[in-house]
Order: structure tokens, then C-alpha cells, then sequence
């Protein structure tokens, strides 16, 4: 099952946000998620909020659930005031958010636009597995106002997919790479996973290979993480699967940069590689950067002017609230300076922007300069004043940044 929501402060009925939230609301760029906690069958690795239909229980249906995030946008507005907020981003995560039909997810985006107003050329993302599109739906979401499309590819051999308990077939992802573009999808990411137990240098090469041959501009690439509770744990726990090795994982990374800048992908952020700057997933570069956004659906997290908030967690509780005109918001946190320059550290360090020096504690000066010389750090940037990690740098990048906040 998901994990449990954090602890916190009590959030208000109504939502009303604290005043340090909503100053200088409308000077920083803003953003909405949406999250669609819905899935067909729960992936074996995978801890985030979604549930199949034999876990809903009474209460919940994907029937109602576009009118019931309609109602949250319609609350975000109230909360948020009279500020001129357009949204500069929209990113429809789940689950799957494909599970819905084209027009439910097209009539949320709508609320968005009515509410806030989206700015011209505003980047509209929905994540989708590939077995849960074909042509004629995302034909529709394209009509529907969807410029940027995600594909859970995460590898292009069956055994690996089995061990994901992934349920596409492996040439899948490519193909639905095709019907994106062909419907007149801008942007197109396909979402990788590597060192799964039981894949082999050559399985991530293939993978990579066939990522790359499907001609998305933004491919993302990420290191399989055990999470408590999920069906992979307890496989690994019982002895029927090894546990993912650091070192293993450190070879598969540098592959996939091989292979991804050999084929003109530039990393921008550790995780993330695009053809162009445009093809820069734009959302993310909110988050990462101490944009706002409001996330609409259970178990979501929003944040706004350093005040976070996440929803209740069953879709039936989310549900219920909003029916009764109340807030989903289950907890809150006002993050203080220190958590908030600590949080700026750890997001910005990973991207190829990279850190000024200059914020950097006087305490952390002498790991800086450890780092540099190490080769971690990029010489040029730091003559100019920015930290900026190498290739060796990305491979150790959260060892760093512990380093940098003790």
C-alpha cells in the first residue's frame, strides 16, 4: 500500500493559507499538478498513492472524480485571492492519469484555465503508460490542450518488466512515441529505470538504444529505489531477488550519459536529459527552482511562498471533503529560512544552473573546496562563481550535499 502522509500542523477548513504564503504571491512563476491516484494493477516497486479499483472501496470512482478536482481548482482560486496567478505549467501525474477519459482530463485543464488563465504557450503535461493510449485518445488530448506527453517506458526487456511487474509489452513505449508525435504532440518523455535486479549492462543498453531510436526530445532515467512496503521489498527481503548494488548503479549512470549525449541529449538536471532547452520539461524547473504550484487530488503536495500542504490520502476521504465545501488539505508546514535555503541547496546543486558560491555557509567552505578538487565541481562555473557538477560530481551528488549541510 502507499505510504503514510507526514505529520503537521492542522490546515483550516477552509484552507485559508498564513499571510508569509501569500506574499509576493504572483511574483514567482506558478504552476498545478494533478494527481490521478488510479491504476490498473500496482507495480511492484512503486509506493506512491494510487490504487487499483479493488482498493478503492465505497466512495470514490473514476466516474466523478474530473467534478471532484474541478471543485479543488475552484477552492484554490478562493484561497488564493484576487492574484493575477496565470499558470505557466500543468503536469497531470498519477497513477495514471490516461485511465481517465480524454475529455475529463481535457474538462480539469479547462477549470484551470477558467480559474487562473493558462499563459500563451503554457507547457501541459500528462504522464501515460503506454498500453492505456492509441491514437484516437491522444488525438483527443491533443485537442484537449495537452502539448507534452510522459511514457513510463522503464526498460525494453520482458524480464526486467516482469520484475517491475509492469504489464506493457516491451516494443509498446515506441510505438506509442509514434501516435504521440503523428496526434501533434510538441514534447515527448520516456521514463527509464536501471539496475532492476536481473538486468545486465547490455539489457540498459538496449533499453537506452530503444529510448533513443523511439525519437522522444526528453528522456528522464532513474536508479530503481526499494521502498518499504512495496512487493519488491518483500521479494528482496525473502531472498528472491538480490538488492540493487550503489556500485552497479554508478556503471548503469554513466551509460546512459554516454549513450544519451552520443545521441544529442544534454543532462540538465541529474535524472534528466533533453535535445534542446526547450524540450526541458518546464514543470519540474518549477519545482526545482522555489516556483509555487497547487496539487489538486489525494495525497497531493502543494507549496506555496513556503508554506506546504498535502491532502488527505484516500480518494474517498478527498472526496468527501470537497462535497461538504471544506478543504482536502490534511497537514501543513511553514518551512523556516533555514529549511528553505537548505531545500534550494539540495534541488539547484543538481541541476547544470547550478549553486552560487556566494550562499554558500561558511561552515560547508572548506567541503567546497574539497570538491573542486576532487573533480566534482566544474572548473570554468566556479571561477564564475557557480557550483556546477561534473559527470564524477553527479555520480556522488547526494553524498555531496549531505556534506554541504552538516
Amino acid at each position: 500500500m502507499p505510504s503514510t502522509l507526514p505529520d503537521g500542523d492542522p490546515v483550516p477548513t477552509s484552507g485559508e493559507l498564513p499571510d508569509s504564503a501569500l506574499s509576493g504571491l504572483g511574483e514567482r512563476p506558478f504552476g498545478f499538478y494533478v494527481h490521478v491516484p488510479f491504476c490498473v494493477t500496482r507495480c511492484g516497486y512503486c509506493d506512491f498513492n494510487t490504487y487499483t479499483a479493488a482498493e478503492l472501496g465505497p466512495g470514490a470512482s473514476h466516474r466523478d472524480y474530473a467534478d471532484t478536482v474541478v471543485e479543488e481548482v475552484r477552492l484554490a482560486r478562493r484561497v488564493l485571492g484576487t492574484a493575477d496567478l496565470p499558470v505557466e505549467t500543468v503536469f497531470f501525474g498519477g497513477g495514471t492519469p490516461t485511465l481517465l477519459p480524454p475529455e475529463d482530463l481535457a474538462r480539469i485543464l479547462a477549470a484551470i484555465d477558467s480559474e487562473f488563465g493558462l499563459t500563451p504557450g503554457a507547457e501541459v503535461t500528462t504522464e501515460a503508460n503506454p498500453e492505456s493510449v492509441d491514437p484516437s485518445s491522444l488525438e483527443k488530448l491533443r485537442h484537449g490542450g495537452f502539448n507534452r506527453i510522459s511514457f513510463g517506458m522503464q526498460s525494453v526487456r520482458e524480464h526486467v518488466l516482469q520484475v517491475l511487474d509492469r504489464r506493457h509489452t516491451p516494443g509498446r513505449a515506441a510505438q506509442a512515441v509514434r501516435e504521440a508525435r503523428e496526434a501533434g504532440f510538441e514534447h515527448v518523455n520516456l521514463d527509464l529505470i536501471y539496475s532492476t535486479p536481473g538486468e545486465s549492462d547490455d539489457d540498459w543498453r538496449a533499453s537506452l538504444s530503444a529510448a533513443i531510436e523511439a525519437g522522444p526530445d526528453h528522456v528522464s532515467a532513474y536508479s530503481l529505489i526499494v521502498e518499504a512496503g512495496t512487493r519488491l521489498a518483500a521479494r528482496i527481503r525473502r531472498g528472491e531477488l538480490p538488492m540493487p548494488d550503489d556500485d552497479v548503479a554508478a556503471d548503469r549512470y554513466l551509460i546512459a550519459d554516454e549513450l544519451l549525449a552520443g545521441a544529442g541529449y544534454g543532462w540538465y538536471e541529474v535524472s534528466n536529459w533533453a535535445l534542446t532547452d526547450r524540450a526541458r520539461c518546464r514543470h519540474n524547473l518549477l519545482y526545482w527552482t522555489g516556483g509555487d504550484w497547487w496539487a489538486a487530488g489525494p495525497g497531493a503536495h502543494s507549496h506555496v511562498g513556503g508554506t506546504r500542504w498535502w491532502n488527505v490520502k484516500h480518494p474517498a476521504a478527498y472526496a468527501q471533503r470537497l462535497a461538504a465545501g471544506d478543504s482536502p488539505a490534511h497537514a501543513r508546514e511553514v518551512l523556516g529560512q533555514d529549511d528553505r535555503d537548505a531545500e534550494r541547496l539540495m534541488l539547484e546543486l543538481r541541476l547544470i544552473s547550478g549553486y552560487p558560491l556566494a550562499e554558500v555557509a561558511p561552515a560547508a567552505r572548506a567541503t567546497v573546496a574539497s570538491a573542486l578538487a576532487r573533480g566534482l565541481l566544474e572548473p570554468e562555473p566556479f571561477k564564475a562563481g557557480l557550483m556546477v557538477l561534473t559527470l564524477q560530481g553527479r555520480l556522488l551528488a547526494d553524498a555531496l550535499i549531505r556534506d554541504l549541510l552538516v
